[in-house]
């Protein structure tokens, strides 16, 4: 793997110069536009509005437009000039808990490695989080604009994830929840299903989509077509029976984990009761209208 960045972690007054190196990587299949009539690929092109001619990157530029139309440029120079304590180190901030962090906040994944005389100070940060079963909160400039991360160790390597901030999470009281009852009986039937699904390496998990589309362009090349394959039904939205529609999934999944050896079933609960849940109560004020999302700061482009 090549670095992307190379900077420090900085954890009090302990400075650990590291290499980032990206932790995930992408196997979507690209596919490309092309001109049904004569085969030519469609390619787009940056063209400027002013004299509708074609530029190439080395003439292009960055700029924040104001609400009055204005231009304002910032260029290279400008962003790395700015005041920024983390230009070129992850600033350790806090150490948490690992359940306070909402994984929603979690964006992309680095790897943080190190090397000579960094190699000593890195140990000492990978065993603390170990030990303390924390993670680190920390704040990092990468790809002109200060980012929100977290510190993790993962096997014997430190990792960095990318997070979002605060007010770049929406609020989930915008989102309309259905006022309903479920009985105790649905709830635990679910929960066997829950019970039942339970355990699953997820490691052993794959892109089914891509390796269909892998085999549909392997089988166009060599000019043939795979065998069809019948395509699911879509989900009616009719009102079903909840109990029948988990009885039947508890049944299936047993049947398709009969064969792992590590697999724990459990029956659906038998016995009936007559007793009641009321859905939890609407966010306060559902009535008044949606909450808007906080304002944004500016961004470079």
């Amino acid at each position: 793997m090549r670095p992307i960045w190379s900077g420090a972690i900085s954890f009090g007054l302990v400075t650990i110069p590291i290499k980032v190196f990206p932790a995930t990587e992408s196997h979507t299949i690209s596919l490309h536009q092309f001109h049904t009539a004569d085969g030519g690929r469609i390619r787009y092109r940056k063209v400027c509005e002013a004299d509708g001619k074609a530029l190439t990157q080395e003439e292009i530029t960055r700029g924040y437009e104001t609400a009055t139309g204005t231009l304002i440029p910032v260029t290279d120079e400008d962003l790395d000039a700015l005041p920024l304590p983390t230009a070129k180190a992850i600033e350790i901030v806090a150490f948490v808990p690992t359940d306070s962090i909402d994984p929603i906040r979690i964006g992309a994944s680095y790897y943080l490695a190190a090397e000579g005389v960094a190699a000593k100070p890195y140990e000492l940060l990978r065993q603390a989080l170990e030990r303390s079963s924390k993670v680190a909160v920390a704040k990092f400039a990468m790809r002109d604009r200060e980012r929100l991360g977290l510190l993790r160790v993962l096997d014997d390597v430190i990792v960095l994830h990318g997070m979002r901030w605060p007010d770049e999470i929406r609020d989930p009281g915008q989102v309309e929840v259905p006022d309903v009852e479920v009985s105790d009986e649905e709830i635990d039937a679910a929960i066997a299903l829950a019970d039942t699904l339970s355990g699953r390496d997820i490691s052993e998990m794959h892109d089914e989509y891509r390796q269909a589309l892998e085999k549909l362009i392997e089988a166009k090349a060599a000019g043939t077509r795979p065998e069809p394959v019948e395509a699911p039904q879509p989900a009616s939205a009719e009102v079903v029976d909840l109990m029948a529609m988990l009885e039947k999934s508890v049944n299936e999944a047993k049947a398709s984990r009969s064969d792992g050896p590590d697999a724990t079933v459990h029956d659906l609960p038998t016995a009936k009761k007559t007793t009641k849940k009321t859905a939890a109560k609407k966010t306060a004020g559902k009535e008044a209208p949606a909450k808007k999302s906080a304002g944004r700061k500016p961004r470079s482009a």
